[in-house]
């Protein structure tokens, strides 16, 4: 297994003066719209019925999943698109067996909350440096991975 370190976010505690700098959209390609009741240990439904789903705070007997679960559902998913696209642009044949297993921390420190996670990446039988090229591609225009860069500390192994 490789250990590619992509990035690793500190904790900036301090408040800006200065206004956030971030992409706007041009074009809206879609919009998930929930609606979410009871917090951890609650429910989400989604606007077109397609998500409706019982939620327990991580750790818990609760019936449901968490948050934490489904922002690794969301990269992971995300993630494999990127690389597609990656793949595409490449001209390479990427394996029917390819996966992603991401892992979503939530944890604690300097008394509050934080997020931190890994992305396994599975490309069988692709060469290590064509895997790890889409790999890099697919990390700088995934965006879930645009969104967490700079916030939390992310490692991406190829596996």
């Amino acid at each position: 297994m490789e250990n590619h370190q992509i990035e690793n976010a500190s904790v900036n505690h301090a408040q800006s003066n200065t206004e956030t700098k971030f992409t706007q959209i041009e074009k809206v390609l879609y919009t998930g719209k929930t609606h979410t009741t009871g917090g951890r240990d609650g429910a989400s439904q989604s606007s077109d019925d397609r998500l409706n789903i019982k939620l327990s705070s991580p750790g818990s007997t609760g019936a449901g999943t968490n948050p934490e679960q489904l922002f690794a559902a969301g990269w992971s998913a995300c993630f494999i698109g990127a690389i597609g696209i990656a793949a595409s642009k490449m001209k390479v044949t990427l394996p029917a067996d390819l996966a992603v297993d991401a892992e979503v921390d939530l944890g604690t420190a300097a008394g509050g909350y934080f997020l931190q996670a890994r992305l396994n990446v599975s490309l069988p039988g692709l060469p290590a440096d064509i895997a790890q090229s889409l790999v890099d591609a697919a990390h700088q225009t995934c965006p879930y991975s645009k969104a967490t860069r700079g916030n939390i500390g992310v490692v991406i192994n190829l596996v």
